[in-house]
């Protein structure tokens, strides 16, 4: 069973609501936290992200970008480390020192399903990395492309129509192992089809093999599909959240079409590396959520499908353990593991 739905305290409608600073006073407390760690922070600021140029999660860092700069550093830029599905970004940051100057942002997912699907991972979450803020949280979808009959609508009528292509029940997703990965397996054990899994280097690659119709359908972060539909070529038949998304209204739930027990949204997180000062911690904190906070952010990510929010340090830290331990039973349940 997938239901990986947030809880109460960071919620969209909680964490987002509650924890998003707005305000002449909480602009106050952060300009306050922000000097406080600011002799600490060096010049350039680089945020990491171990997926390609283009994507969801490439969209928030540059978005972010922009506002640490000047305020946090006197530069920011992002830096595209891909591979191993978001690993290679992980296992650079935590080499970096823990002076503010490299940051880790990364799906939630590489913290809290891999330590389940792979026996030696090149990071300890606990013990290499340092929790900072939640960036926004998403939806995923499922989208069809030209290779898929444009008869085919609604969930139930692709896994119709997989049963009798059963070279053609193929799936890609933005990493073997993560959220959109397994919600793709379980959909198709549900519906009793061998759905083969490609993984990609992030969602886009695998959205471009769709639009040219080497590949019938992908299972990635809503952001990634709705920026294609515009082109005709792009259907997307479910979403995972429990009510609809305001992205994309008209599409309806996998609950709606008869999967309750697909239920899942998932976090973009900020980290740095382990045994970071608590200034430090704090300043980009502070610089974060102000970011997170602005409207041009706000704004700027919802065309991705993404709400900003935030939240502080031992939230995040509160949200990661609990939602690892969630994944636990979800994947023992799809049987999936990395290594052989």
């Amino acid at each position: 069973m997938i239901d990986s739905t947030p809880h109460s305290g960071l919620s969209p409608s909680n964490l987002g609501r509650r924890r998003m600073l707005h305000g002449a006073g909480a602009a106050a407390l952060l300009a306050t936290l922000g000097r406080q760690a600011m002799a600490q922070v060096p010049e350039l600021a680089r945020i990491v992200t171990g997926f390609a140029a283009g994507g969801t999660s490439d969209a928030i860092c540059r978005r972010v970008a922009t506002q640490l700069a000047p305020g946090y550093a006197r530069t920011a830029m992002v830096e595209n480390r891909t591979g191993a599905g978001g690993q290679i970004a992980i296992q650079f940051v935590k080499s970096q020192p823990a002076d503010g100057s490299t940051i880790l942002q990364t799906p939630s997912s590489m913290l809290t399903i891999y330590p389940h699907i792979y026996r030696k991972l090149p990071y300890d979450v606990a013990t290499d990395l340092t929790p900072v803020t939640v960036g926004c949280v998403f939806d995923f979808g499922f989208a069809v492309g030209p290779a898929v009959p444009l008869s085919v609508r609604t969930m139930p009528e692709f896994f119709a129509w997989a049963k009798t292509r059963p070279d053609g029940a193929n799936f890609g997703s933005p990493a073997a192992g993560s959220t959109p990965h397994f919600i793709g397996a379980m959909l198709g054990k549900i519906n009793g089809v061998d759905m083969r899994h490609i993984a990609y280097r992030g969602t886009q690659p695998a959205m471009l093999d769709l639009l040219g119709g080497n590949l019938a359908s992908v299972s990635g972060p809503i952001g990634d599909i709705v920026q294609h539909m515009p082109t005709g070529k792009v259907r997307m038949l479910g979403v995972s959240g429990a009510d609809r998304s305001r992205f994309s209204p008209d599409t309806p739930t996998y609950k709606e079409q008869g999967y309750p027990q697909v239920v899942a949204q998932e976090w973009f997180v900020f980290m740095l590396p382990a045994k970071a000062d608590a200034r430090i911690v704090d300043g980009l904190n502070a610089a974060l959520r102000r970011a997170l906070a602005s409207p041009e952010v706000v704004e700027s990510l919802a065309t991705f499908g993404l709400e900003a929010m935030s939240s502080t340090p031992a939230e995040l830290a509160a949200l990661l353990r609990e939602d690892t331990r969630r994944w636990a039973p979800i994947v023992k349940d799809v049987g999936f593991t990395a290594e052989p």
